[in-house]
């Protein structure tokens, strides 16, 4: 991050929440390699309520195109099977015990095409969010020249700064997405 003016750095933190949003959203996106946030969005009914799958076994990948899922209690094994059966990722949860196989299926092309259009969602969701910001610095701005705050050069100095911030960061959501569409179209 360029070094940017301290009034204005409560504008870039909301702008980098929002592209670390995308990337988290990105996890849940399948691609054709298995990983162990892909179950990051799952939520699972256990001991009354909707809890992660994180918290209630252990995820690791064995190899590229298999995930395991080490459910702690066995009265959950079967919660998590569903939560995994009945979510739109398209796995196939083998249980064995307290231990759940999920096979990686290769993805079709249409499901590809499909996913990089989830993705490319969740990208412009982020850039509506940074221009969000973007208007809101720019608002914070115009009424600090008004009350005195600011100087008129400094209104324009602080306006060019926050337009550099939005360009910088929806270029990060732009690399972002074309990381992801490559991963997704990996084959």
């Amino acid at each position: 991050m360029a070094q940017r003016d301290e009034r204005l750095v409560r504008f870039e933190k909301s702008m980098q929440t929002a592209v670390s949003a995308l990337l988290q959203e990105f996890q849940g996106i399948r691609t054709s390699r298995a990983t162990s946030g892909l179950l990051d969005p799952l939520r699972v009914e256990a001991y009354g309520n909707l809890v992660p799958v994180q918290q209630v076994g252990a995820v690791s990948v064995p190899d590229a195109r298999t995930l395991v899922v080490q459910v702690w209690d066995k009265e959950t094994v079967k919660a998590v099977e569903k939560a995994i059966r009945e979510s739109d990722l398209g796995l196939n949860p083998v249980a064995d015990g307290q231990t759940l196989r999920i096979p990686m299926p290769p993805l079709t092309e249409e499901r590809r095409q499909e996913l990089a259009k989830i993705a490319s969602k969740y990208a412009e969701e982020a850039k509506i969010a940074i221009r969000n910001v973007r208007r809101d610095a720019i608002d914070w701005i115009k009424k600090s020249e008004k009350t005195g705050e600011v100087t008129e050069d400094e209104q324009h100095h602080l306006q060019d700064e926050a337009q550099k911030m939005t360009d910088d960061n929806i270029r990060d959501v732009d690399t972002a997405l074309e990381k992801k569409r490559k991963d997704i179209f990996v084959v």
